[in-house]
């Protein structure tokens, strides 16, 4: 039981709550507005957020026995008081109705008690203003005191060598701790609701390694972020079309895939440690779990169980989201970072349209790809021209299978379609037809409907490992590149040009964004267009200008061109002088003005983006433009964070909406 005592009162009475419940009625104590709020648990720090005021009212008010919260990303178990995690795995974390909060000298922010501790508190606080007695001891069985000297000091005392859960350190057990009733009272920033409204969806795939940013955070968290970062974005670009209703929000996803290679259903983990010199641990294990995946997706056996991974992933999320989220009518998206964004590359070269043959196979049924024909195998791989060259040597998959390039050669088959035939025939019927074992991924693979590589639009295929490329559930509408590879790895490849022409069967937008000092990206647009010079897209600024230290380098670059043509039309004016002779006008030097000022010809790249730029660069940071050797690693993580990023993917979302932006007054 709680004990409360009158400081001033020379018997010490003790004086149960429930003494004076019949003094509630007409008195001056109105009851406090609690606020939901979720903990936090990182690094072995724990922390408490609240809910937007609208989950929290939703919470407060619950009629239900989970409530869906964040955007729809958590449910709310409000019995249990667990918050659990919708579309990735992530363990529960506690809920609390606050109403009471704590503070010591060395928190940087408030805390809430726990349920019943801040019932106690407010039960006491009810009878000192009911009575309007103050100075009053409240004695906690735990040992902690709280003596509420007025209505706007009150204090937590604890006694010496109490462990204490809440404290953060020892030495802070013997010090007064500042308490206060309310979240209206406590410096907190609780954050603005999220519009129910979706009107695009975007998968985010992320590249090498568990960790996304030099925080070594999860793909999960950076994606927060960026979420963040766009709802911010929308309330101040859109801010007029929100008030019209003309716009809801974005929604972001992440696709994690690391876990299903490292996990342990494939024990390439393992393998590779019994492998793994001890020396250097530290580095070692970070090489193994994090540029491996570089090597890993090279090889046909982990090539195809990212690919499975990724693309059911894609298609669990998309389902699930279409459940919760019945009333979407609107267009979904991808994006990529790195290694994520070659994945993506290769998944979506090998989507097949609506007109393709097999047309109508759902996705849950598996695919047997032994049982085929010679003709259906040759159909498959889009080479059935030669099927009457093969069957005239009474051939079928079987005796296929042991052919050698030069048989197939002696039969006047082109190389191209020669090695297309026998790595595909070889790897998929052989080692079952001879009863060899091969380790196969186990990760979805009846979920999805696979396909052949298809190197129609390219000059000499682009070299992608060859493995069944499952088929997502959608056509994406724009296909977004973070910091990608994707130029270097067609050219290791082999690939000198991409054709014009090409584009991706079931997604028609293509952006390659890269911050300029990132070691990782690459260009792709000079692969396509290879006889004009073409500078990428500046990205421009979220607050609406170029960066000042570029506008600087501007100005210096037409400040010396006007300089230099100044100097030649003195030389010129003083040998027309000298020689007394006529000469021909040279021609006018063009000032190197800005992006902005200078009004480019319209150049077609191609069709990957439907004939619009495809490249575009960020402006990097003043600091970053001192040493860039220094910020490589840091640029090749900091489209997670970057505005400017994030604006570019909402203009291209609402601009295909007939939504335009507004640049914000400054």
């Amino acid at each position: 039981m709680l004990y409360i005592f009158n400081t001033h009162s020379p018997e010490g009475t003790l004086k149960p709550p429930e003494l004076f419940c019949q003094l509630v009625s007409g008195s001056p104590h109105q009851e406090v507005q609690p606020h939901w709020f979720f903990c936090r648990r990182a690094d072995d720090n724990t922390s408490w957020l609240p809910f937007s005021r609208e989950d929290s009212d939703k919470l407060q008010n619950k009629e239900e026995v989970v409530v869906a919260v964040d955007g729809e990303r958590y449910d709310v178990y409000v019995k249990e008081r667990r918050r659990h995690a919708v579309y990735w795995e992530q363990g529960p974390t506690e809920v609390r109705r606050c109403t009471w909060f704590y503070k010591g000298d060395k928190d940087t922010r408030f805390m809430p008690y726990p349920e019943d501790f801040s019932k106690s508190l407010e039960e006491a606080y009810m009878i000192a203003v009911t009575l309007d007695e103050w100075n009053r001891k409240l004695e906690f069985p735990t040992g902690e005191t709280v003596i509420l000297h007025n209505p706007k000091l009150i204090m937590q005392y604890q006694p010496i060598g109490l462990q204490d859960e809440w404290a953060s350190s020892p030495s802070e057990q013997t010090r007064p701790r500042t308490v206060k009733r309310g979240v209206d009272n406590i410096s907190v920033e609780i954050p603005d609701g999220e519009p129910e409204k979706v009107d695009h969806l975007v998968f985010m795939v992320h590249g090498i390694g568990p960790a996304c940013d030099l925080r070594f955070r999860s793909i999960i968290q950076c994606v927060n972020d960026f979420r963040s970062a766009s709802l911010s974005l929308l309330a101040s670009h859109y801010k007029r079309a929100q008030q019209d209703g003309q716009v809801g929000r974005v929604e972001f996803l992440p696709v994690n895939w690391h876990s299903s290679l490292h996990g342990d259903a494939t024990g390439v983990d393992e393998d590779i440690q019994r492998i793994t010199l001890p020396s250097i641990s530290k580095l070692r294990h970070f090489t193994n779990d994090t540029l491996l995946d570089l090597f890993f997706y090279n090889s046909p056996t982990y090539c195809q169980t990212i690919v499975d991974t990724v693309a059911s992933e894609i298609n669990r999320l998309h389902t699930l989201f279409n459940q919760r989220h019945p009333e979407f009518k609107g267009a979904v998206s991808v994006v990529g970072h790195s290694l994520g964004s070659l994945i993506l590359f290769d998944l979506l070269t090998n989507q097949r349209t609506d007109s393709d043959p097999r047309k109508g196979v759902p996705s849950d049924e598996p695919f047997h790809r032994n049982c085929d024909t010679l003709e259906q195998t040759l159909t498959r791989l889009g080479l059935q021209q030669y099927l009457e060259t093969l069957q005239a040597e009474n051939l079928d998959l079987e005796s296929l299978a042991l052919c050698q390039d030069s048989d197939l050669k002696d039969l006047g088959i082109p190389l191209g379609p020669r090695k297309k035939i026998l790595n595909y025939v070889k790897r998929k019927w052989l080692p079952e037809s001879l009863g060899l074992t091969m380790q196969q991924p186990q990760f979805h693979r009846a979920q999805s409907i696979t396909s052949a590589v298809d190197y129609e639009y390219f000059d000499v295929g682009i070299g992608q490992v060859s493995i069944e490329y499952p088929q997502l559930a959608f056509h994406p509408q724009t296909f977004f590149a973070f910091g990608s590879p994707i130029g270097m790895f067609l050219t290791v490849r082999g690939l000198k040009q991409v054709d014009p022409n090409y584009t991706f069967p079931t997604c028609k937008s293509f952006y390659n964004i890269y911050h300029p000092y990132d070691p990782v990206a690459y260009r792709i647009e000079p692969m396509i267009v290879s006889d004009v010079d073409l500078e990428p897209m500046l990205i421009p600024h979220h607050k609406g200008r170029k960066r000042m230290h570029l506008e600087l380098k501007d100005s210096l670059t037409r400040m010396s061109m006007d300089l230099k043509n100044n100097v030649l039309g003195s030389l010129r004016t003083a040998w027309q002088s000298f020689a007394r002779l006529p000469v021909a006008a040279l021609p006018p030097a063009e000032s190197s003005g800005s992006a902005e000022e200078m009004e480019q010809p319209e150049i077609k790249v191609g069709m990957l983006n439907g004939g619009r730029r495809i490249d575009y660069v960020l402006q990097e940071k003043p600091i970053e433009s001192f040493n860039e050797y220094l910020f490589a690693i840091q640029s090749h993580l900091c489209y997670w964070e970057s505005e400017d990023t994030a604006l570019l993917l909402l203009k291209e979302i609402y601009d295909k909406l007939g939504v335009a932006f507004e640049q914000p007054q400054q």
